[in-house]
Parts: structure tokens; sequence; C-alpha cells
């Protein structure tokens, strides 16, 4: 399709996106929350609406109204730019992946993503690395030893999973010929989702995207029970706020990421215009649950257990996938 797009409808698709994804990420801390009472047999949030459904709301009033303090040595600059750096990049970064085949509506041809560009790839792995010195800055700028320690472990672990991360989508890429997502959903259309013949690749892309957004049993940088709070141990109201913010988006990120390379991005059993948003939808729930589920079952790893797993076992294991990957391609 060849987009026939002027500048306002992008502006009304950005916003309409942003807010949508603004959305999920509030409603996933209170799905998190239910889903993690339900199976250590509690209830979880019950009290703020019915079910707990207006909690988000009242956990947004709490962080505006509460007092943003922050140490007398800081440096300000930093400090107070570092969450609003994490948050924009990992919003800017769901603007390449697409939901839809597009749809032509009142003689305009929408497509089903806010910007399709044919190096999509790189781009979402270049707002990722920049995203990741929000957290860094931030530790080192509150001038506190735990945040410090937090954002050092931060540096270490995204650099050394984000290595086998970038490396097990190589094998997607080489299947399909090309870095832009919706030529890699396209390349999925009359054959296999990658997930079957790019199994090993989805298991790597996976663990190592759980380590990227900090998630259990890779939230070394967090760890409660050694570093307080981590990087964001100094900081309080909404600049806490966006902090988290920034790390449920980066995983809502990440999850459709994986749906679109190895689950077919919103190909259906029905390929109907009109239901792919849907099936991308319901592909993007069932990846963010296994990422609550493994939360709630897997206890957190030692940081010399973390740091091994990701240079002697992920790495190496990527690699083989994407050589493995060339020389089936090459020789059939």
């Amino acid at each position: 399709m060849t987009p026939n797009e002027p500048w306002w409808i992008d502006f009304i698709k950005a916003f309409v996106i942003i807010n949508l994804v603004m959305g999920v990420f509030a409603y996933m801390t209170w799905v998190e929350r239910k889903v993690i009472g339900r199976m250590q047999l509690r209830y979880g949030p019950n009290r703020a609406g019915p079910f707990g459904l207006l909690q988000p709301i009242a956990d947004l009033v709490k962080l505006i109204r509460k007092e943003a303090f922050y140490p007398g040595s800081a440096v300000d600059t930093l400090y107070i730019t570092a969450p609003i750096l994490s948050t924009f990049t990992a919003l800017a970064a769901f603007a390449v992946i697409p939901f839809g085949e597009g749809w032509e509506i009142g003689g305009y041809d929408i497509t089903g993503q806010i910007v399709n560009v044919p190096i999509a790839l790189i781009l979402l792995f270049a707002l990722g690395s920049l995203g990741v010195y929000g957290f860094i800055v931030g530790g080192w700028a509150s001038d506190s030893k735990y945040s410090l320690l937090g954002s050092m472990r931060t540096c270490a672990q995204l650099v050394s999973y984000e290595v086998s991360l970038a490396l097990s989508v190589l094998g997607v890429i080489i299947m399909a010929g090309s870095l832009s997502l919706v030529d890699i959903v396209h390349a999925q259309e009359n054959e296999w989702w990658y997930a079957v013949p790019q199994f090993v690749g989805l298991l790597t892309f996976f663990v190592a995207g759980v380590a990227e957004t900090n998630r259990a049993p890779f939230d070394l940088p967090e760890a409660e029970q050694e570093l307080v709070a981590g990087y964001h141990t100094e900081y309080s109201g909404m600049r806490f706020g966006l902090f988290q913010m920034a790390e449920y988006i980066n995983m809502i990120v990440l999850s459709g990421l994986c749906v679109t390379l190895f689950f077919g991005g919103w190909l259906g059993p029905w390929n109907s215009e009109d239901l792919g948003p849907l099936w991308f939808v319901l592909k993007l729930a069932v990846v963010l649950f296994i990422f609550i589920w493994l939360r709630t079952t897997l206890p957190r790893l030692r940081y010399d257990q973390l740091m091994a797993f990701g240079w002697k076992v992920l790495l190496p294991v990527a690699t083989l996938n994407a050589l493995i990957t060339a020389a089936v391609v090459v020789a059939v």
C-alpha cells in the first residue's frame, strides 16, 4: 500500500497510540498485581473501585501529590532529565511497531503504524540504547551509593544482554531479507511464523528481553534486599513514576517486537484488515502475561550467575543460531 497520509493524520495516530500505550501501562500494573495475587492465593487490589479497577488512577493521584524531593548534592539538570529521557525513548520506540495492514478511510490510505522506515529494527535498538542512559545517568546524578551501584549494574547488564538480543534476531532478518518490521510480517504471511523455524532465536530473544527490561528474575539493578531500590532510590513523586512508566513501556515494546518478529504481527487465522489490530493485541497480551508469570515463579539470580549466563550461555547460543540460519538459507 502506498500511504496517502497528510501530516495531521500522522499527528492524530501518534497522539492516539501514545495514549493507548500509556493506558496499557497503567492497567498493566493492575493486571500484574491481580495475577500475582491470584497465583499467591490472595486478592490483589480490590479497594479502589469495583475489582480495584480504579487503582491505577489512585496511584497516579498519589504520585502527583507526593513531594518530589531530591538530594542536596545531586546534579540537578541530569537528575531531573534522566527519567524524562527514559520515558521519551520508550514511547518513541513504539512508533515503528506495526499493528495492522492498513486501511482506507475517507479517501486516505492509513498505514498500520505511526511511521514505516526500512531500518525499523536498527532504529528500535538505537532508541533502546539511548533509553539506558536515563537509568545510568539518573543513578549517578543522585549522588547516592545505592543509586550508583544500581546504575552500574544496569550498565553492565544491558551491555551484556543487548549483544545476545541483537544476535537473536539475525536469524529472522536473514530469513525475511529485510530490516523493516512490515516486510518481516509480510514474509510470514504464506509460510510458518518464525517462532517455528527460529524457536531457539525466540527463546534467546525473550530471555534477553526480560533482562533488558530489568524484570525478574533479572531485576538485579533494583534488588531491594541489596540496593534499597537501585538507580531510582533517591526519586519520588512523578519522577519515580516516569522511571516506572519507562520500565513497563519498554516491556510492552519488547513484547510488541516479539509478536512482530516471531508470531506474525497482525496476522491471524482470518487475514482480515479489520481484525489485524485484534490479533496483535491478543498476542501482545499473551507475551505480557508470560512476563508476569516469570516474576511470580522464578527467584532472582545472583549477580555472578546473571553475567555468566549472559556471556557463557546466551551469547554462544544466539551466535550459533545466526550462523546455522545463514548456512541453511544459503544452501537452500
